[in-house]
């Protein structure tokens, strides 16, 4: 039986989100177990005109390549990946798989090396997405998560109660889902407008987060459901060698099917120059090391999603939290104004909703997760 939340969420997807044109080629991607929401996303790019290409595989697949695959296969470059993302005109990815934890025994070692191997898939997603709209050339993407069952269990929901929390985050169970998306737009655009105007922006907490880093010159991108659903956050590439002071994560960092505890990280001169975490802190460590730019920050970020309330273990949904900030090491999206570049791109949450403050030049814009001005993001 179709459930017709699906077909909100494909509709919104395709006509929303990358708006589908007449005559475009659109790569829809996915472990097999989205095959319902695939489905869906496939019906509503034909009723737009465009053509569906879709590609869905097993988990198994990187596990597999992980554990047998020798050197020269786990630095092997598929050239038909790299050819997928250079000829759509749009990209719909859909995550979730049967089992959250499934390269939970693979060697991290192998796993920066396989990362290393797809950068240049990443770097040219990033290329295309960054070109101005209206270039024939731009990449339009989305990604959005899967209700299924594993991830369910990882959030401790049943699937029935993940579903709910699902839709609701993407602001599908709204009458009109893509009006509502457009008004937290105005919203999110006034406080992005605001920080463009800043130097310096600190963010502290008295569990142990005192963190600053300039932002002069970087603009403050809008996110507002065009690259991910549900989505809810204004983020910028901070300068490069600008990170000082410490932060805290007390929400568990997921990265490549492992989950890291308590990790806490110490910055100089914009690098990590310390790093502990009380689970998972080799596996840290390994990633952190597998190349020049994976000590760097390259995204910075707010969340302003007061529809996603609670920590799920999915970055998707944890780092859109109304009243977090989080922070990409690795990779910066070049649209951002970011220079950085690395095989890693990996998101960390902070929570601010009891005790935390932001200041943008020493004056303070938001405090215990709601911010102060009138008209930007509230719950």
């Amino acid at each position: 039986m179709r459930d017709p939340r699906l077909a909100r969420l494909a509709d919104l997807l395709v006509n929303y989100s990358v708006g589908v044109n007449a005559g475009e080629l659109v790569l829809i991607r996915g472990a097999t177990v989205t095959e319902p929401l695939a489905v869906e996303a496939a019906r509503a790019v034909v009723e737009a005109g465009g053509h569906p290409h879709v590609r869905l595989y097993p988990d198994e697949l990187d596990e597999i390549k992980l554990k047998l695959g020798n050197d020269a296969q786990l630095d092997f470059v598929d050239p038909l990946l790299i050819g997928e993302v250079e000829k759509v005109d749009a990209l719909i990815s859909f995550w979730g798989g049967a089992n959250t934890r499934h390269l939970s025994n693979c060697d991290p070692a192998r796993q920066a090396r396989l990362n290393r191997a797809r950068a240049p898939i990443m770097t040219t997603l990033m290329r295309r997405s960054a070109l101005p709209e209206g270039n024939k050339g731009r990449l339009r993407w989305v990604g959005t998560q899967y209700p299924n069952q594993a991830a369910a269990q990882e959030a401790e929901m049943s699937l029935s109660e993940f579903e709910d929390f699902v839709f609701k985050a993407c602001l599908v169970h709204r009458p009109n889902p893509a009006k509502a998306w457009s008004e937290l737009s105005v919203a999110q655009q006034r406080l992005a407008d605001h920080l463009c105007g800043g130097k310096e922006i600190r963010f502290h907490h008295g569990d142990g987060t005192d963190i600053r880093f300039a932002i002069g010159g970087r603009p403050w991108i809008n996110c507002d459901g065009r690259h991910n659903i549900p989505d809810g956050e204004v983020f910028t590439a901070p300068i490069e060698d600008s990170a000082e002071g410490t932060v805290q994560f007390r929400f568990p960092a997921v990265y490549g099917g492992r989950e890291v505890q308590n990790v806490r990280l110490a910055f100089k001169d914009g690098k990590v120059s310390e790093c502990s975490a009380s689970k998972g802190e080799d596996y840290l460590v390994k990633m952190l090391d597998q190349d020049s730019g994976s000590r760097i920050v390259g995204e910075l970020a707010i969340g302003t999603n007061y529809s996603v309330r609670r920590h799920t273990r999915n970055t998707l949904f944890d780092e859109k939290i109304g009243g977090t900030f989080h922070m990409a090491l690795g990779a910066a999206y070049p649209e951002s104004g970011g220079k950085n570049k690395s095989a890693l791109h990996w998101d960390m949450v902070c929570d601010l909703r009891r005790g935390g403050v932001i200041e943008l030049d020493g004056k303070v814009i938001g405090r215990d997760g709601r911010f102060q001005k009138s008209g930007w993001p509230r719950p």
